[in-house]
Order: C-alpha cells, then structure tokens, then sequence
C-alpha cells in the first residue's frame, strides 16, 4: 500500500501525511512540482522527526511517476485509485488490495482530466450536501485507515508490558 500526492502545493500537508505514512509503514510518492520549496521549513516541521522512518520516492512528473509504479513494480503493480469528490464509489463500499496506491490531487483543483483516465478506480469520501472537500491529510488519513483494515495491512501492536 502507498500514498502518492499528485503536485501538493501545501508543505503542511504533505509533512503530515510523510508523518503518516512513517508511522503506518507506507510508502509515499511525491509527484512534483511541488507548490513549495522541498526544503520548506514547514514541511520538516510537519513531519517532525519522523523523517528517518519514511520512505519517500519523488517523481519530477505524473509521465515518469506512471512509468516508475510499472518498472518498480513489475506488471503486477498494485491499482492506482484516485480520491476524488468527482466519483460515485463511496471509499466504505470499496475493496481494497494491499498493493493499491491511493493517490491525492491538489489540494486547490484536484487532480487533471489525464490523471483521471489513467487511474483504475476513483472514488470519495460521502460528505453532507453543499461541502466540497475535506482536508487533503484527514482524507488521506480515513480512506488509509479503510484500506489498512480491509487488508490487514496495519502492524502488530507493541505489546510491551509495564
């Protein structure tokens, strides 16, 4: 299982969601441009010292991102399926597989037309009528934790006693 944000402009963001990832053992691709200096002080700060347990892969673009997921992967690499408020598939009636990559548009316009027709599935999270989206990092974060469970995908719970 893997998060790829497509072009995130939001350095906060995206430092929230490597911190996720490192904490939930799942991979994270960047696809660039980012809307932000890499080196932004308040994507470090967002991710906190959790940069060391994270396993980032950055792409320059969506063409070698597409490219990289097949030659990395093989062709069995795992579905490519897109949060979008543009789907009728709520994410709770969706069935995961554990080498699904969940990827995330924009956090202004979401992702393009040409990401749209090349991914394998698309689906959204219900929202109540007349809202549009939900934070980028919490979306993330609930469809994650969806497909972790489906999958049996979360790590074993340190079981230290005290």
């Amino acid at each position: 299982m893997r998060l790829a944000l497509f072009q995130p402009e939001i350095p906060q963001n995206t430092g929230t969601l490597i911190r996720l990832g490192a904490c939930l053992g799942v991979g994270i691709d960047i696809i660039e441009p980012t809307g932000f200096p890499w080196s932004d002080r308040a994507l470090k700060r967002a991710g906190l010292d959790y940069w060391e347990f994270a396993e980032v892969r950055r792409h320059t673009d969506w063409t070698t991102f597409y490219r990289t997921r097949v030659e990395i992967s093989g062709p069995g690499a795992g579905r490519l399926v897109l949060l979008t408020t543009k789907s009728d598939t709520a994410y709770t009636d969706f069935g995961f597989r554990p080498g699904d990559t969940l990827l995330l548009g924009q956090e202004s316009a979401g992702a393009p037309p040409e990401v749209h027709a090349a991914v394998d599935a698309r689906i959204t999270i219900p929202m109540q009528s007349g809202r549009r989206s939900i934070n980028i990092a919490l979306a993330a974060a609930m469809v994650l934790g969806e497909a972790l469970r489906q999958t049996k995908g979360f790590a074993e719970p340190d079981r230290k006693s005290t």
